[in-house]
């Protein structure tokens, strides 16, 4: 079955309202916030609009592409490739960015710069889209590209702090990073095929054994990987991604928890096809560690912000994981489902902060569930999704990369537990400071709950947070993704099942296990922290508290390399700079040539007597030398 002809237009337009949206905020409605701010929250509920067309119309593969460069041995273009994969990504893109825009209305109301932070933000969506719809890898990576602009002006919007001017710079310089690994690898890659479009490489891959190619192929692989480190914030360029939490909190949601920083996700699954051997060892056990590390991190972190984003890396760990244990189906339905709750729980603490005056710090809160009732219960859903309980998406989505775990890595598998306990544990300590016990601060005494237009799309958000998991995304994926991935959960794709009971049917042990673990990290947090005014374990487990609250002083030991290293280098070059070609050679250069020019005009005495006398020396001096 053909698909209608104008559903490419469609894809194009979608692609393109964010861009037109960017440039007539910024140029056209500049002055007028309120404005800027109505237009592009509209622009992105039709682009959201048109994405669910696209999504019930799409009957087959659908391609379109214009020339772009045309040289000898590169053919590349700007075009769009829509599969399952891409027109779900074009979903959840659209989706939160809605909700987020709606929130951003009244959230950043008062900001003087409305018409930029909205421009900034189309600006977002419009390289991530680009990205999403990419048809070859170099159109991917140069919205990659913008997508790291874009992410560097929101990150900064309030340049005048200076902890969000560091933080963006942060950002920008170690997503650089991956990005030069990013570029090598899709270089090699051209190099030694000669394509550079996905489905050319595609075919080509799989026209062959990938045996014939490891020898550049892994290598390939883990260098392309070295992009999803960068966005997706991977140990160990995971340090960026807390610090962008200085920017306004819907760019968190938006931003660093559904789009972004699954854009690295998104990619990996994207050329699954030629990820191999060593090369899905290495993003098996970096996704490991991440997740592990993260959720250690979020044990002793008191920004409510801090928090989610160290959460947001420890899911983002999970789903690199599931891309290693060559379950890439597994990893989108987490990042699906994670989007969702994830920006719930973001927006919820846009709530929050808004309600206690802008206060960040958890332990200057408490006593909000009476206050704020409904941000408590959707912040609850949120919590629980994330945790894993079931019947919340979360758990669905969870349990499909713990068991891809189980069957092929028993370590993964127990790393994956751990992860499960402490996520419920950090979750349910920070709704019961928040939410439970009496107001800490004046401004929690007085909190109340968030104006109908804040809530309305948290409200939106809550449903997919909770039902999301019970639609069989993994079969929606079927044939999308090679036949390794096909039985990687334990099951065939596409198989009908009871989704509500699915995984305790295929995974009995990884449910019952995840589910068990879930409740009780949530019931420990719950005992130690809803009814203490500070941490207890900052006294009782002393050091460790310490080490966590420092989050391994991983920042500091880049500080040390980087002076070692860096600095060092620089402090050289300066000193070479100075002391050998501006003092030795240049002012040498300089002194002999003024020297000889003083010596000389010595001799310029306009006397015609010492002419003569210098005319008779140099006539001695050449009789001397003739004879």
């Amino acid at each position: 079955m053909e698909n209608p002809a104008w559903i490419s237009n469609v894809v194009w337009l979608i692609f393109a309202l964010p861009l037109l949206m960017a440039l007539v905020v910024r140029f056209v409605t500049g002055s007028m916030g309120k404005l800027s701010a109505t237009l592009s929250a509209y622009a992105t509920a039709a682009a959201f609009g048109l994405s669910l067309l696209v999504f019930f119309n799409l009957k087959e593969y659908l391609h379109a592409s214009y020339t772009w460069i045309s040289v000898q041995g590169l053919e590349a273009s700007i075009g769009i490739e829509i599969n399952r994969l891409s027109v779900l990504m074009l979903l959840v893109v659209t989706g939160v960015a809605t909700a987020v825009f709606f929130f951003s209305r009244v959230y950043m109301a008062e900001d003087r710069d409305l018409s930029r932070y909205f421009a900034s933000l189309n600006l977002f969506v419009f390289s991530m889209l680009g990205i999403v719809v990419a048809d070859n890898l170099i159109q991917m990576f140069i919205f990659w590209e913008l997508v790291g602009v874009s992410s560097f002006l929101l990150i900064g919007f309030w340049f005048e702090k200076p902890s969000a001017a560091n933080a963006c710079k942060k950002a920008f310089l170690v997503n650089r990073l991956g990005d030069f690994g990013f570029l090598a690898g899709i270089l090699l890659l051209w190099a030694n095929t000669g394509d550079i479009e996905f489905a050319a490489l595609e075919n080509f891959f799989h026209s062959f054994a990938p045996e014939d190619f490891e020898s550049w192929l892994a290598p390939a692989g883990i260098l392309l990987f070295c992009g999803a480190v960068g966005k997706s914030a991977q140990f160990p360029l995971h340090v960026w991604l807390p610090d962008a939490m200085e920017g306004p909190t819907p760019v968190s949601a938006l931003i660093h928890a559904a789009t972004m920083v699954a854009a690295g996700v998104f990619m990996l699954c994207k050329i699954s096809f030629l990820l191999i051997g060593s090369a899905l060892d290495v993003i098996a056990w970096i996704g490991a560690i991440t997740s592990l590390l993260a959720a250690l991190m979020a044990l002793q972190q008191d920004d409510i912000k801090r928090i989610l984003a160290y959460s947001t890396l420890s899911q983002l760990g999970y789903m690199v994981m599931a891309v290693g244990l060559a379950a890439p189906q597994a990893a989108m339905f987490h990042l699906t489902t994670h989007a969702f709750f994830k920006a719930l729980l973001f927006l919820c603490a846009g709530a929050i902060i808004y309600s206690v005056h802008h206060e960040q710090n958890i332990w200057k809160m408490g006593g909000l569930k009476s206050k704020m009732p409904l941000t408590f219960r959707l912040f609850l859903i949120g919590t629980l999704a994330l945790a894993g309980v079931p019947p919340f998406s979360g758990f669905y989505s969870k349990d499909s990369i713990i068991a891809a775990a189980q069957t092929q890595n028993p370590a993964l598998f127990i790393i994956g537990l751990v992860v499960v306990f402490l996520t419920a544990f950090y979750m349910f300590r920070l709704v019961s400071v928040v939410f439970f016990n009496q107001p800490r601060t004046d401004h929690a005494s007085h909190a109340s709950e968030a104006p109908s237009s804040m809530v309305i799309p948290l409200v939106i958000l809550a449903v997919p947070s909770i039902m999301a998991g019970w639609v069989n995304i993994e079969s929606f994926f079927s044939g999308t993704f090679h036949a390794a991935a096909d039985h990687a959960h334990g099951h065939e794709a596409g198989a009908a099942v009871n989704v509500f009971l699915a995984p305790f049917e295929h995974s009995p042990l990884a449910a019952f296990l995840g589910t068990f673990i879930a409740l009780l990290g949530a019931v420990l947090a719950f005992q130690i922290y809803s009814k203490v005014d500070e941490d207890p374990m900052v006294e009782k487990a002393g050091f460790i508290s310490w080490v966590l609250g420092g989050k391994f002083f991983i920042d500091e030991i880049y500080r040390v390399i980087v002076a070692c290293t860096h600095d060092l280098l620089a402090k050289l070059a300066a000193w070479f700079d100075r002391a050998l070609l501006a003092g030795f050679v240049i002012k040498g250069s300089q002194g002999v040539v003024e020297f000889t020019g003083r010596a000389i005009r010595l001799l310029q005495t306009g006397n015609i007597q010492t002419y003569a006398l210098w005319f008779f020396i140099g006539l001695f001096v050449l009789l001397i030398l003739a004879v």
